[in-house]
């Protein structure tokens, strides 16, 4: 085949790297363990894996989309350039001095999380802006040619400015570029008025921060990325999965690199949301669980839910306002340290506790048998009976179940007078809990009501714990897509391409401007539409509208919608109906009599997702043969019995189990406990749905 025809999709996570190839109707995947030291080879393998299961060569791949936790591992492990930041003189300690809130507020030991930036990288310059943009000092390129020779002797690589107001008037920041370039040739420079043109100085110097310090790495990568796959004959256009859920081009990655950082999860969020068209349903609640960590996002009519801020590398137990912000778009979602390799310890009050830590592929859980020795996820789920030690990954690796027990022995079980049976239970009730837990507050958060939600879950390990999780939050219904155990990676080739642009211009609807409204979502508009043609020359592009609202006083808005008529109308009434309506629905009341202020401005430039074909009703009945039989341990029960096992391959649409059950394929496992059954619908899904009675 030399068409070009085939698409591959990548998906670098923590513990394995997901490969999926797409011919037309046809898919082939792959998992392999992730390669920390050099994260494309495991790419590479995977790339020849999947080729060979279609019979081509990867010349034969026309498109590669590719997402990485390589960004997200770099700031969490503090492995980015050697970074400095210049700001405005009074300003240095911004990112520091954080918002000055407790985000555990009984903790008198309550420590914050130092700066990704220490104090002695952290220059400044003697310029002032006003709120709207007009100079109060202005700056001497003299001061910054002084600057410029300073930083060189530190032998910095790459350098975030980050001025006060450079959102509204970024001509400063462009004379420290046009300096540094100049001085500094070979230097990376982010500025914050093109990373994160946004109001909010800590998010905004954080993001541009983080954006410097990441440039360099992932530039590095994706140049070695590229010429590897050239190398290997894929020689195709290779695409970048960016967090707010659409591609950009491989360009626009390695100058924004920011805006990588949730590009796996943002790529489940989109494979479920796939899913969630397919099958006609407005409330869906992804669950996507992979090796590392776990991740959980609301999805209303087929939509997955947005912001403009969030958080990574928290350090407190996972709180909120406990990590790193970046102002960029993002898919909303809570994450947690809940995958199949995060590992078990017992806290200062005799409670197993598990996570944030993870095996990861190297050493990987105890039962991978690659040094290992400390309780995992995956050892506790062998050890109840949820996979099989022969036919791990597809049969490409065997699992240790003496191993897995010695662990979970020596680190639980005898600390606790536990049984290796009952610190296997303990461990994956903990697990499940926490990610409960999580959905819970993410629903409470959004003011959502989860048993009026269907889950979808996806991931290696989220089809091994969902029906548990289905029965700890009162979710009766859960879907497992076929391709499950890729799912991010499947979810990559449905991407569209996108970019979003936001912009902060304060207004207050008493001093409505229509025509600076009309102005800046032109340009916005623009601006959006000019990245996304760098990937789709000839593609049609739609461009959705949103604005952030908020009373007169309040501290932070909500986002609002609007159609393409409101803002060629750019009227005021209509802005603020608008903003009631969502208002009222988020709170439950409006503020009488108060006035109404927006702060950013947001365009997002996409082009049309591929038409959605719905998936047709299929009558149940009938039930595929059992390949085998195993013991399997039911939580809601608090006992092991006998499990009848299936292959997934033999289900046909129609078929029906009843738990217990265990359901293997190549990629991932699917637990029916007693409490439900098992469907198998026209599309290849599994339907767990609860057992009448």
């Amino acid at each position: 085949m030399t068409d070009k025809t085939a698409r591959l999709g990548v998906d670098i996570g923590g513990t394995f790297t997901d490969v999926v190839l797409e011919i037309g109707t046809a898919r082939y995947s792959a998992k392999v363990l992730t390669t920390y030291a050099a994260p494309e080879e495991a790419m590479i393998a995977g790339m020849h894996m999947v080729c060979a299961k279609a019979g081509l060569t990867p010349s034969s791949i026309g498109q590669i989309i590719h997402g990485t936790t390589l960004a997200t591992n770099a700031l969490i492990e503090r492995r980015g350039a050697r970074t400095a930041l210049i700001t405005t003189k009074g300003f240095r300690d911004v990112i520091e001095m954080r918002t000055e809130s407790r985000f555990e507020q009984y903790d008198l030991n309550l420590t914050l999380p130092e700066p990704l930036l220490a104090r002695n990288r952290r220059y400044v310059v003697n310029e002032r802006m006003d709120a709207r943009g007009q100079v109060l000092i202005s700056l001497a390129r003299a001061e910054v040619e002084a600057l410029a020779d300073t930083l060189r002797a530190a032998r910095y690589q790459s350098i975030a400015v980050g001025l006060l107001h450079a959102y509204v008037n970024d001509s400063h920041e462009r004379l420290i570029h046009e300096v540094l370039a100049a001085r500094l040739p070979g230097v990376m420079v982010s500025l914050s008025s093109q990373v994160s043109p946004q109001m909010r100085e800590y998010e905004r110097f954080n993001t541009t921060i983080a954006n410097a310090y990441i440039k360099p790495l992932m530039a590095s990568y994706l140049e070695r990325l590229a010429g590897r796959l050239r190398a290997e004959g894929a020689d195709c256009p290779v695409f970048l999965m960016h967090s707010g859920g659409g591609i950009i081009d491989i360009a626009t990655a390695a100058a924004f690199p920011v805006r990588l950082v949730e590009s796996g999860p943002a790529g489940g969020a989109v494979f479920a949301a796939d899913i969630a068209a397919r099958h006609g349903l407005d409330k869906v609640l992804s669950f996507d669980m992979g090796g590392t960590t776990a991740k959980i996002c609301l999805i209303k009519n087929q939509t997955p839910k947005t912001a403009r801020v969030f958080e990574v590398a928290r350090t407190y137990r996972f709180k909120k306002g406990s990590g790193m912000p970046i102002s960029i778009p993002v898919i909303d979602m809570v994450e947690i340290g809940a995958g199949g390799g995060s590992l078990a310890h017992i806290d200062g009050l005799k409670q197993i506790r598990v996570g944030p830590e993870s095996a990861g592929s190297e050493p990987g859980p105890a039962c991978y048998g690659r040094g290992g020795t400390r309780p995992a996820v995956t050892d506790a789920d062998l050890l109840l009976g949820k996979l099989e030690a022969a036919h791990f990954a597809g049969g490409t690796m065997t699992l240790h179940p003496e191993q897995a027990a010695r662990a979970l022995d020596s680190v639980l079980g005898e600390p606790l007078a536990l049984t290796t049976m009952e610190a296997a239970f303990g461990l994956a009730e903990v697990v499940d809990e926490n990610m409960a837990n999580a959905a819970r507050v993410h629903a409470v958060e959004n003011g959502e009501d989860l048993s009026q939600y269907t889950m979808i879950a996806f991931g290696g390990a989220a089809p091994l714990h969902a029906a548990r999780l289905c029965e700890k939050i009162g979710v009766s219904r859960c879907l497992v897509p076929p391709g499950a155990g890729v799912g991010s990676a499947i979810g990559f080739l449905r991407a569209p391409f996108s970019f979003e642009a936001n912009r902060t211009a304060y207004m207050k609807l008493s001093a409505f401007d229509a025509g600076m409204v009309r102005r800046l979502f032109a340009e916005m508009e623009s601006e959006a539409t000019r990245f996304v043609r760098l990937c789709a020359p000839t593609a049609r592009i739609a461009a959705e509208f949103k604005v952030y609202m908020r009373y007169a006083g309040q501290g932070w808005e909500i986002p609002v919608t609007l159609t393409p008529d409101d803002v060629k109308a750019a009227d005021a009434a209509t802005f603020l109906a608008r903003f009631t309506a969502d208002y009222a629905n988020l709170f439950g009341r409006t503020v009488a009599g108060m006035d109404v202020e927006i702060t950013v401005w947001s365009v997002n430039a996409a082009t049309p997702s591929p038409g959605i074909t719905r998936v047709e009703a299929v009558r149940a009945g009938g039930a595929p043969a059992r390949s085998d039989e195993r013991t399997l341990f039911d939580a809601a029960l608090g006992r092991s019995g006998p499990a009848g096992v299936f292959s997934r391959a033999a289900f046909a649409a129609g078929h029906r189990i009843a738990g217990p059950a265990v359901i293997t394929e190549d990629e991932t496992t699917i637990i029916i406990p007693a409490s439900r059954f098992a469907t198998a619908l026209a599309d290849g899904c599994i339907d767990i749905t609860i057992t009448e009675g």
